[in-house]
């Protein structure tokens, strides 16, 4: 493997990653009823952008 197929590659999953957090920023700006209807994020998933990266952080109460 060369190092030009290795900066491609990292530069393909950099790309593809990048667009799947993007794409889930989108969808958490949508309300709350909207996001619902579609079904996201699926209860439950792995994934769940939220705990990623979240434009609307959870509230934390300090005690």
């Amino acid at each position: 493997m060369s190092i030009l197929s290795s900066i491609a590659r990292i530069a393909t999953e950099y790309t593809a990653t990048r667009a799947r957090y993007r794409a889930a920023r989108a969808l958490y700006l949508l309300p709350l009823d909207i996001r619902k209807d579609i079904g996201w994020p699926e209860p439950g998933d792995p994934r769940d952008p939220e705990i990623l990266s979240s434009p609307h952080p959870r509230a934390v109460i300090a005690r």
